[in-house]
């Protein structure tokens, strides 16, 4: 699937031109960033998916327009990008785990207590075809028909660089909309999770009974970046099973951080996404993690990560440059062709490609 043309749906009116030169137009002319930013801010809908196509555009013009767009939208923001206005949170869990019933479940339920939420859906992108998925909105269908609630399922577009850039910048936009709530759901595998984790202001991990991921998550340190830990699908079949995973991760986390007792210790919960049962106990564990930040930890976390993005976006786009430059298609092929024929080893072609780089201009 494609995500719409910001250009198509937010331009400026077309004047009297040839047939031709319209369709050129069509395809590159301006975006009206003012009048975005004036829709996001009222929270008016359309505007709010043009502006996230926007940034996740990866096209050049589409990047210079997405950089105005949330210049001004962080400039009306009180306190500044840092400021931490919106509950962060982000969801992630193996695949199976329940991330998306969990998610509808507490969207609802911050909603009847009069929250706005926005859900951003990372989907993992194919490496060969570039498509995804992007099938959240089917799985979150009574949340998604909710007029306080926004879902958007976003592709990852195969790079932990592109989920930084776009994820990040999207929840800028959803909270100049007027979302008080931002839950960011990960592809649940790998280093996406701490990618993500690098965000928001909290992160929660779900887990299942019997999975063995007390073991598991020592081992890729997810219990070391986990803020929150729920131990899903605990309905009443399942509660016991439930309640000794609970004690079992809670023990493991007693072994990852010591007997510390000035740092947050994630807390351990159980909770059911399809019944509902424990989910304000989920809630009322993110809240507690973010009292004990105070509002001097969000704000210095919000910098942090601040920081953080700006690095991303340079490694981004200097990936970006690197494969508009005229002079690494030069010699890409042939610098290509020699490593499949095992003539140089990859550090020298990697040397040559970058010294193409280096010595001519970009297109």
């Amino acid at each position: 699937m494609t995500s719409p043309d910001p250009d198509r749906e937010c331009a400026t009116p077309d004047r009297e031109r040839s047939p031709a030169s319209v369709s050129v137009a069509r395809r590159r002319r301006h975006v009206d960033v003012d009048a975005l930013v004036a829709g996001v801010r009222t929270g008016q809908r359309a505007s709010v998916a043009r502006a996230i196509t926007l940034v996740e555009s990866s096209r050049a013009d589409h990047r210079v327009a997405a950089r105005r767009l949330l210049e001004q939208l962080m400039a009306g923001a009180p306190g500044g990008p840092e400021q931490p206005s919106a509950v962060r949170v982000g969801i992630s869990g193996v695949p199976g785990v329940g991330k998306s019933t969990l998610i509808e479940t507490l969207g609802q339920h911050l909603i009847e207590q009069g929250h706005r939420v926005g859900v951003l859906a990372v989907d993992p992108s194919s490496v060969r075809t570039g498509g995804s998925v992007l099938g959240d909105k089917t799985r979150m269908a009574a949340l998604s028909a909710s007029p306080a609630a926004y879902i958007r399922p976003s592709p990852s577009a195969g790079t932990l660089g592109g989920v930084a850039r776009a994820t990040t910048q999207a929840m800028i936009v959803l909270e100049s909309a007027g979302y008080d709530v931002v839950l960011v759901e990960t592809v649940g595998v790998g280093q996406s999770e701490v990618t993500v984790a690098g965000m928001v202001d909290t992160f929660l991990f779900l887990t299942l009974a019997r999975t063995g991921d007390q073991l598991q998550g020592i081992k890729k340190g997810i219990l070391e970046i986990a803020d929150v830990i729920a131990v899903n699908k605990a309905d009443q079949e399942h509660e016991g099973e439930s309640r000794v995973a609970a004690r079992e991760l809670a023990g493991a986390l007693r072994f990852v951080h010591g007997r510390d007792k000035v740092g947050w210790a994630p807390p351990v919960v159980t909770c059911s996404g399809l019944t509902g049962v424990g989910i304000d106990a989920v809630w009322e564990r993110v809240l507690a993690h973010r009292e004990h930040l105070g509002e001097g930890g969000l704000a210095s976390k919000r910098a942090g990560q601040q920081l953080d993005f700006m690095w991303a976006l340079v490694r981004d786009d200097l990936d970006q440059r690197l494969k508009r430059s005229a002079g690494v298609a030069a010699v890409r092929a042939e610098v290509s062709a020699a490593v499949l024929a095992g003539e140089i080893p990859a550090t020298i072609a990697a040397d040559r490609i970058l010294a193409a780089y280096d010595s001519r201009p970009l297109t």
